[in-house]
């Protein structure tokens, strides 16, 4: 084909193009949606088709016929208790997440302008910049039981303090890199940017008459928290749940570097393919993380969190 053909049929398929933007569109999108259906979607389809299956007690080999079996192992009291207690750190590091992230979020939105709204952002992103090993290493050294964190405790003569809250059943532990206090210290610490800056940008939608006229109608700063800003920030609020919670209940880093020897799902999930080689409960526990987070999406989407996103 000779150079002006192919040059005439180049540009009649670009006009072709610009006169189908619709098409054009289509055509944009198939390679990333290829990739997301068939590495992504079908990897997880194939990995979740592996829970109906089971494992031969005897053998070890893996039975493909479908069956429930491998879910009820989930009732069973070790792997209920591992769920359990995912669930429930999750829940406690997005509710503390939540406790912190606000005070920080408002004094963005309402009082945080130019060069210091600048230097708000990066406080909040700086952590990001970081390593996940390196931050997640770093606080076992610092909570470890010669860390930086009980020495000082030590100068300031209050070991009792810490060693009473080490003595706490469930939640202490030998030191704190080796309790539920530190897993969930390094929890609130690693996923608060995400609820920071959900909240903010929700509270920075807040218009200012509406606080100003709270005031004006004899509204006590209590009143007016409760009744304006609490409801128009609760969006941004669940939005970043969305990711703390999530987040925190799929990982397995941070419970196996610092915290008792105790699983949380991330941790069954790894141990069951790898060391146990059970592959179909391993795919049982996955399932049931993607459950929780399926009913959560559809509580925070009723709750307007995907518009604070």
């Amino acid at each position: 084909m000779s150079a002006p053909a192919a040059n005439a049929r180049r540009s009649g398929i670009a006009d072709w193009l610009y006169n189908h933007p619709k098409h054009f569109l289509a055509l944009m999108f198939i390679p990333p949606l290829l990739w997301l259906g068939v590495v992504y979607i079908g990897s997880l389809f194939a990995l979740l088709a592996q829970s109906i299956f089971s494992v031969d007690e005897f053998t070890g080999f893996i039975v493909r016929e479908p069956t429930l079996k491998t879910y009820a192992q989930l009732l069973q009291p070790a792997n209920f208790d591992v769920i359990l207690r995912t669930v429930s750190m999750a829940a406690a590091v997005t509710v503390a997440s939540a406790v912190i992230a606000y005070p920080f979020a408002y004094f963005a939105a309402r009082y945080a302008k130019g060069k210091w709204k600048a230097v708000f952002y990066l406080l909040v992103m700086l952590p990001l910049w970081s390593s996940y090993l390196v931050k997640v290493y770093s606080w076992k050294l610092l909570l470890a039981r010669e860390g930086i964190i009980s020495w000082t405790l030590g100068k300031l003569h209050l070991t009792w303090l810490l060693d009473g809250i080490l003595a706490l059943p469930v939640i202490g532990g030998p030191s704190l890199s080796t309790s539920y206090i530190g897993t969930f210290l390094v929890f609130v610490y690693v996923w608060l940017p995400y609820m920071i800056l959900p909240t903010q940008a929700a509270l920075e939608r807040v218009p200012t008459n509406l606080i100003e006229a709270s005031g004006d109608l004899g509204a006590a700063p209590r009143q007016t928290f409760r009744h304006v800003l609490w409801p128009l920030a609760l969006p941004g609020l669940v939005a970043g749940s969305i990711f703390t919670f999530s987040l925190t209940l799929g990982d397995y880093i941070i419970p196996q570097v610092v915290g008792s020897s105790a699983q949380f799902l991330g941790n069954a999930v790894y141990l069951q393919q790898g060391t146990a080689g059970n592959i179909p409960l391993a795919a049982a526990f996955t399932v049931v993380p993607i459950a929780i987070m399926l009913v959560y999406l559809s509580i925070a989407k009723r709750m307007g969190a995907f518009d604070a996103l």
